[in-house]
């Protein structure tokens, strides 16, 4: 049996299309939907968007009517 060494990663680093090298990311929530959140990745210098990521898992989920 395989254990599972990791859950998640995160980027710090994409390529900009805009500064046409790797630069380092900021990361932030975008949109909360009914299944998962997704984020948009950044470039930190000129603010382009250089990716985005689906986040699924979501331990207690609770629906308040």
């Amino acid at each position: 049996m395989r254990r599972e060494t990791y859950k998640d990663f995160d980027a710090t680093e994409l390529f900009c299309p805009k500064c046409n090298k790797a630069v380092p990311v900021r990361k932030r929530l975008l949109l909360i939907l009914s299944n998962g959140d997704k984020y948009d990745y950044s470039c930190v210098f000129c603010g382009t968007s250089v990716g985005d990521k689906m986040v699924t898992q979501r331990d207690n989920l609770r629906i308040i009517k």
